[in-house]
């Protein structure tokens, strides 16, 4: 095995055997790296990546619009839903305007998302009761 197919099994076991908010963790830090190589790139130039970039942090919120649970968790799912809306429409309006502020909008929310997330820990052994 190729030391990259060993880092790509490696990186997708992990990925599978990863708690929830680890994953949603990940997800976020994906969002928030997309929109920062937008943020870089030219969006007068069709190379340079900037609607690729805007394109993957938009089907990373899309995903966790869709797993937002709105039984169990009704009051922050609505929130969430409503963060995650705007987000959208601040990457949809840096595509079709091809202009960068939005782009600083929709990392604000998703950075601050992320905090919070962050914050909350992850135990990895937990103790039967």
């Amino acid at each position: 095995m190729h030391s990259k197919d060993a880092a790509d099994t490696y990186r997708q076991a992990s990925i599978e055997n990863a708690p929830p908010v680890k994953i949603v963790r990940l997800l976020y830090e994906g969002a928030v790296r997309a929109l920062d190589r937008a943020q870089h790139a030219d969006p007068s130039k069709g190379s340079s990546g900037f609607i690729q970039s805007l394109a993957k942090a938009d089907a990373i919120v899309s995903e966790l619009r869709a797993s937002l649970d709105h039984v169990a968790g009704a009051e922050i799912s609505r929130d969430l839903d409503r963060l995650y809306v705007f987000v959208q429409d601040r990457i949809a309006k840096a595509i079709t305007q091809r202009e960068k502020e939005p782009i600083g909008e929709a990392r604000t929310v998703l950075a601050k998302l992320l905090d919070g997330w962050k914050a909350i820990e992850i135990d990895a052994h937990p103790t039967a009761s």
